[in-house]
């Protein structure tokens, strides 16, 4: 694999980066840049910037996206500069995870329907996978589908739901057959958010956000042609779906920029004689952190060019996931270390439980983020499952 930077490929880098000194919306970069959370009109706007430059849906095939191909580097060099300034991560259910469902087993009529949508960020997607009692072990799912005529009739609920309640229609995985091996009949069926009987409640998390919600469906009728492939072959591509989830969630570039803030920020901390990174326990861990992210962005390199040439993500993306999430919350809590009681969420007297803190301005989010950084080892398959999944892949156990 050569990792040298061609000319063309150096240009398309000043590319990116003019683009974004012009098209990134200011206040958009100011919310970001003081980890504030973004409302989705400010996320669809931003995507819709990217899709009109072509940058939004990168790993479509072109006859699904219109764009001009990039290669493996140019993808590279593009997720870089846009995680060093910050923009926003895009919504990966849509444009990331169903749409890839939808023009690989989908029929032409639900290519026609659902990917123009997707790609211009005119429908927001959610994903219905997990259910109380069925998250890792997602084949014991329970939700029902039962054909009655032309159309399913769903019952049943899904959990940690993220971000449904500004959804517009939801992916779901639910059992169209009861039969003694719990991977078959599973059925993959796209469902209407405003369909009657569908309920969205919230569930808080330890950070405080309504990030997740829970989603019940009660007596829910899906039109027969919603259903992608056919009836029980939904658990085989949910397995294709979490290959291109987990291979997004490592977010290699964006933990690069956090890295370097932290190296930045602990240069200005005074530590006697010194600053915090020169102190050398702190900046033993720095060092450790930055070599496993190398080490395990080169990984993505290699899964990048595999899917260049026609492949699949395969264990490389549980690799990817197991090592992204784990140096996600090795950095976040490197912040918590750097900031000590600064990075208490609950300290300004008799004010239990603002979030608000004393000390540097960039204090406030640190501990939240913390927080909100425990699920990553969760979503997506737990990393205790995706090691099942690498010994069986890798060394057929």
């Amino acid at each position: 694999m050569d990792l040298t930077f061609s000319d063309s490929d150096l240009s398309f880098r000043q590319e990116v980066i003019a683009f974004l000194n012009t098209e990134y919306p200011s206040d958009i970069k100011e919310k970001q840049d003081k980890r504030i959370t973004l409302d989705k009109e400010e996320i669809v706007r931003w995507q819709k910037i990217l899709h009109q430059k072509g940058w939004f849906a990168i790993n479509w095939p072109t006859e699904f996206s219109g764009y001009t191909e990039l290669s493996v580097t140019e993808k590279y060099i593009l997720q870089e500069e846009l995680a060093k300034a910050n923009t926003p991560t895009a919504i990966p259910f849509g444009v990331g995870m169903c749409a890839p469902v939808i023009y690989s087993f989908g029929t032409e009529e639900q290519k026609e329907k659902h990917l123009p949508s997707i790609l211009n960020s005119d429908v927001w997607w959610c994903q219905g996978y997990s259910e109380p009692g069925s998250g890792s072990d997602l084949a014991s799912l329970k939700t029902k589908a039962e054909l009655k005529g032309d159309k399913y009739v769903v019952n049943g609920a899904k959990t940690w739901t993220t971000l449904a309640q500004h959804a517009d229609w939801i992916f779901c995985l639910v059992r169209t057959e009861t039969t003694s091996i719990k991977q078959e009949g599973i059925s993959f069926l796209l469902i209407d958010m405003k369909s009657p009987g569908i309920e969205v409640k919230p569930i808080i998390t330890i950070d405080g956000s309504h990030e997740v919600n829970m989603v019940y469906f009660d007596n829910v009728e899906v039109p027969q042609e919603n259903l992608i492939g056919e009836e029980g072959q939904g658990w085989n591509i949910a397995k294709f779906l979490l290959a291109h989830e987990r291979s997004g969630i490592a977010g290699i570039a964006a933990l690069k920029r956090e890295l370097n803030r932290l190296k930045e920020l602990s240069s200005e901390i005074p530590l006697g004689e010194s600053t915090l990174l020169e102190d050398p326990q702190f900046r033993s861990k720095i060092e450790e952190t930055e070599i496993e992210l190398t080490a395990t962005e080169f990984t993505e390199l290699r899964t990048l060019a595999a899917m260049s040439q026609g492949g699949s993500p395969g264990a490389e993306s549980s690799i990817l996931k197991i090592k992204g999430t784990e140096l996600q919350q090795t950095i976040s809590e490197l912040f918590v270390e750097m900031l000590g009681y600064y990075a208490h969420p609950f300290y300004l007297e008799n004010e239990i439980g603002s979030n608000e803190t004393v000390g540097p301005d960039y204090a406030a989010p640190v501990m939240p983020h913390y927080l909100n950084y425990r699920k990553v080892t969760i979503y997506g398959g737990s990393n205790e499952i995706q090691r099942n999944v690498i010994s069986k892949a890798i060394l057929g156990l």
